[in-house]
């Protein structure tokens, strides 16, 4: 065959692709118009109601104010937070919301799973430290699905109910990964018996301007909760719940429980939210998709992170914030589970059911499950038909058959609405982050939708070959884990709280006790903690944790099987005056100091010359310091001789020392001053020693004395 045939053959190939690329096309742009008239719907609606609104509700309604919020009894609300390895940040998160919720009347559930060992250690660790918190544990192996780790938190609420005598006017959903708003718990509170399902506009925090797959989140989520689900609310007077932020009142949780047998979240959908929301809006149930403006303070760098970092406060509704998935690939995942429960499992269990308008939303929903398809489609044939046009400029096209399309007005038209269509598309999308987070967010929005598209794409692709693999196999599809972040204490935790506000935001002390006992410590010059805890206010396990907590200290436990021979790293005289306990790490080969209050920099300085290694402060409590100290000295030996290696030494009362300041014989400053001369092999006795050194009066020690023999009955008494 020679060359000449080979190319006519070729040019003639080329030719009818390219005329089969025109059909094709034509068909795409078709798709993609029909797509875009239910976007312009939307558009057409929410701007029409805006205007409408500006003009008439707007001029005579008053808006809510924060005061109205604070004037409203604090009623009993519950917060549920599922969690299958969440041991990253379920505790960053707790500490997170304690610290910033403006309500005390509140119980954290978190509901963990009995073959996740880290999540449960982490969710006792926190469990210890703030008495508003509860682990629920799933009886059974995990992961199953969110929904069924929900409808164990959700008995243990009602039994906690019972339990307590209390009824939680609400129940709050909340995933490990949320930030929350201090106002948040008042504002469900105001709406609360009201409304049955209240539901806050989640947003993304804040990404660098390179991430551009975490930055899709913002674009849409900034789109979607401010149009979309406003559009939503207004159309069929529901919205479905987010996952998060959502708040369930008393009457629409036991309604829920009456129709489905004590479950009240589908355990046979991945998006167990968008489920129920539906489910309560056929019930009659009354939702809303609330939005109340609050400020959020943030740092931001100008110019695409190049320009001068800035301090500036953002108005915007009340919501939720978290770090979305920042790679392709849990991107893709995390959004495969949407698709798959919303627009297949659900399409499967609920049909097309409900008025017109809901069947709309319902076809809105569940469009993504093609258009996705489409649009890669589309990038495909915009590739291509750039290739035939470069070719053609280099005069490699061959001769193409005569286009049936070449004076179509219809096809032109098509085209023209779908270049209409895209620069709405744009425009909005750029005019909604631009509002959230600033024009360099709002520019960069207009690549991210292309990487959303793709991210889209194989989110959908993902979830048809689950859904069929489903189908065939009947393989149950379980909970799809997606790794999560929480914000860096740096940006969202001010640990540096004075010690009673932090015990109060832990609901650890009454505030009327809280202020007797800032009294008495001021007068005695005592430390609060201490005085706490003489009165029995106080546990000193939650001392503990607070200090630890305060000063970003780890947590730390005394083994007194080792103690003697640990100690030998350092002076007994010095242990005594600093009240701190070595502890060799071989593992770590590093020595762990031991104290019930962080350590100065002089005396950390002065331990560091006596100890050959690193060194790493732990807070332990007051009575492991004390009951070492003891061992140390002979004094006490039997009441830890059962204490196994590892575990909490046993309580111990005060020491001499403590009851003395205490007790107002003594200020710490002198006492602290007389014992950098104290040495036990020389001098004996702590009391005596302070009294030959008349620091103190015989007769203080004696009353010191008696005091701690009270004590020690009364502990006595206890064990």
């Amino acid at each position: 065959m020679s060359i000449a045939l080979i190319k006519w053959y070729a040019g003639y190939a080329v030719a009818h692709y390219y005329h089969g690329l025109e059909y094709f096309a034509a068909l795409v742009a078709f798709l993609i118009v029909l797509s875009s008239i239910d976007d312009l719907f939307i558009d057409l609606w929410y701007w029409s109601r805006m205007l409408y609104r500006r003009v008439t509700v707007e001029r005579t309604y008053k808006p809510l104010t924060a005061a109205q919020l604070y004037q409203r009894e604090e009623q009993p609300l519950a917060i549920m937070v599922p969690a299958w390895h969440e041991y990253d940040v379920v505790a960053a998160m707790i500490e997170d919301l304690v610290r910033v919720m403006d309500y005390r009347n509140y119980v954290v559930f978190v509901g963990t799973y009995q073959n996740d060992p880290q999540t449960i250690a982490e969710v006792e660790r926190m469990r210890r430290r703030y008495k508003q918190l509860r682990r629920v544990e799933v009886p059974h192996d995990g992961p199953t699905c969110k929904a069924d780790c929900l409808n164990w938190v959700i008995q243990a609420i009602f039994a906690y109910e019972q339990e307590a005598d209390i009824e939680f006017a609400g129940v709050v959903l909340h995933d490990s990964e949320d930030v929350l708003h201090p106002v948040e718990l008042r504002f469900f509170n105001y709406l609360l018996p009201r409304k049955d399902m209240i539901q806050l506009p989640v947003a993304s925090l804040e990404r660098n301007w390179f991430e551009l797959v975490a930055g899709t989140y913002m674009d849409e989520f900034a789109e979607w909760h401010a149009k979309d689900l406003v559009v939503r609310e207004s159309l069929v007077g529901s919205v479905p719940s987010a996952g998060v932020g959502t708040c369930f009142s008393r009457r629409a949780l036991l309604s829920l429980i009456a129709e489905t047998d004590n479950q009240p979240f589908n355990t046979e959908s991945l998006t167990e939210d968008y489920d129920v929301g539906a489910r309560l809006a056929k019930m009659g149930m009354q939702s809303i998709f609330a939005r109340f403006p609050v400020q959020f303070a943030t740092r931001r760098k100008a110019w695409f992170g190049f320009g001068r970092e800035r301090d500036i406060t953002v108005t915007m509704p009340l919501c939720v914030r978290e770090f979305f998935p920042d790679t392709f690939g849990t991107a893709y995942r995390q959004r495969a589970r949407w698709t798959l429960g919303i627009g297949l499992q659900g399409w499967k269990q609920t049909g097309w059911s409900g008025s017109l308008a809901n069947r709309y939303l319902l076809f809105r929903d569940r469009k993504g499950i093609v258009t996705a398809f489409v649009g890669m489609i589309a990038y495909g044939l915009v590739i291509q038909f750039l290739l035939f046009a470069g070719a053609d400029l280099l005069g490699l096209m061959p001769g193409l058959i005569a286009s049936p399309f070449a004076d179509s007005p219809w096809l032109r038209a098509l085209l023209w609405a779908n270049a209409v269509a895209l620069v709405l598309r744009v425009v909005q999308r750029i005019y909604f982050v631009t509002r959230l987070y600033g024009w360099e967010h709002g520019v960069l929005a207009v690549p991210r939708m292309v990487v959303g598209n793709f991210i889209n794409f194989m989110a959908v692709a993902r979830a048809w070959k689950m859904f069929i693999v489903h189908l065939v196999t009947g393989k149950r599809l379980a909970w799809d884990k997606t790794m999560h972040d929480f914000p860096s204490a740096d940006g969202f935790n001010n640990r540096r709280q004075r010690l009673g506000e932090l015990l109060l935001s832990w609901q650890a002390i009454d505030p009327d006790r809280l202020e007797q006992a800032l009294g008495e410590s001021h007068a005695r010059e005592a430390p609060l903690g201490r005085v706490l805890m003489a009165k029995g206010w106080l546990d000193e396990e939650t001392l503990a944790e607070a200090i630890a907590f305060q000063t970003d200290l780890p947590r730390g436990r005394l083994n007194p099987v080792q103690l003697h021979d640990d100690a030998a790293c350092l002076p007994l005289e010095t242990i005594v005056r600093h009240r701190v306990l070595p502890q060799i790490d071989a593992a770590q080969g590093r020595t762990k100091l031991l104290s019930a209050s962080p350590l100065a920099d002089d005396v950390l300085a002065e331990l560091g010359a006596l100890i050959a290694g690193p060194m790493v402060q732990e807070i332990v409590r007051e009575g492991e310091v004390a009951a070492g100290l003891r061992l140390l000295r002979g004094v006490d030996v039997a009441a830890l001789a059962d204490v196994d290696a590892g575990a909490t030494p046993v309580r111990s009362v005060p020491l001499i020392g403590d009851l003395l300041i205490e007790h107002g014989h003594v200020r710490r400053e002198a006492f602290e001053a007389a014992m950098q001369h104290y040495r036990p092999d020389r001098h004996g006795r702590i009391g005596d020693y302070m009294v030959a050194r008349e620091v103190i009066s015989l007769a203080a020690l004696d009353n010191v004395i008696q005091e701690q023999r009270r004590l020690q009955a009364a502990l006595a008494a206890t064990q």
